[in-house]
C-alpha cells in the first residue's frame, strides 16, 4: 500500500460517494470508511455503496473499527486501534486474506506489532489534529523516522497531513499518507487528491 490513503469524514460540499469517486479518479490508493456517529444500518448502507463504487478499481475498502460492518459489506479489511477488538480476534473473524491495519500510539505498540500479520501500521498521530482527539502525544517526524528503522510493516502516517507537509512526512519514512479533511472538506476533491498525489509522488521518487 503506497500513496494517498483517504479516510472519510465530514463532506460539507458534496455527498460522500461523490467525494470518494473524485478522489479515486485522482489516484488515491485506499479508502477507509470511518463513521463515528452513524447507527449500524446507516454505516452498513454507506459501506455497501462504497464497495460497489470501488468494484473493479483495485482500490481496497477498509472499515474503521467495525468487524461486523466489514464482514456484512464484503469489505477488504479493517483498521483497528489499540482500544478496538484485539488483532487476534479480528484475524480469526476476518480470515487470513483480509487487510488489517493497526494504529500504534506508543513505542510498546510498535514493538508488539512486529509479531502481527498486519498489512500496515498506522503511525498515529504524526501531527496533532482536530479530526482525531482520542490519541496520545504526536510522534512527529523524528518518531516516524525511528519507527521506519525498526518496523517490518509499511507505515501509514495519520494526523494533520496536507499538501504542505506530505513531502517531509514521506522523506521521514511514510509509505502512505492518510488524509480526511484535506480531501473531504475540499470544494474540489479531485483537485485536492491530485495535489496530494503529486506531492507524494515527487517525495517518494526522492527517497529512491
Amino acid at each position: 500500500m503506497e500513496g494517498i490513503y483517504l479516510v472519510t469524514g465530514d463532506c460539507p460540499h458534496h455527498d460522500l460517494n461523490t467525494v470518494v469517486a473524485r478522489a479515486v479518479r485522482a489516484g488515491v490508493c485506499c479508502v477507509q470508511l470511518r463513521e463515528k456517529t452513524a447507527d449500524t444500518r446507516a454505516f452498513l448502507e454507506r459501506a455497501l455503496a462504497l464497495k460497489a463504487l470501488l468494484s473493479g478499481t483495485g482500490i481496497p475498502l477498509v472499515i474503521n473499527d467495525r468487524i461486523d460492518i466489514a464482514l456484512a459489506a464484503g469489505a477488504d479489511g479493517v483498521h483497528i486501534g489499540q482500544s478496538d477488538m484485539p488483532y487476534e480476534k479480528a484475524r480469526a473473524l476476518l480470515g487470513n486474506d483480509s487487510i488489517i491495519g493497526l494504529s500504534v500510539e506508543t513505542w510498546e505498540d510498535v514493538e508488539a506489532a512486529q509479531n502481527l500479520d498486519l498489512a500496515y501500521i498506522g503511525v498515529s498521530p504524526v501531527f496533532a489534529t482536530p479530526t482525531k482527539t482520542d490519541t496520545k502525544s504526536p510522534w512527529g517526524l523524528s518518531g516516524l523516522a525511528r519507527i521506519r528503522t525498526f518496523s517490518r510493516h509499511p507505515l501509514v502516517a495519520i494526523g494533520g497531513l496536507n499538501p504542505g507537509n506530505t513531502g517531509e512526512v514521506v522523506r521521514a519514512g511514510a509509505h502512505s499518507i492518510a488524509v480526511v479533511s484535506a480531501i473531504c472538506a475540499a470544494e474540489d476533491p479531485f483537485e485536492a487528491a491530485r495535489d496530494l498525489n503529486n506531492e507524494f509522488n515527487t517525495a517518494i521518487e526522492e527517497t529512491r
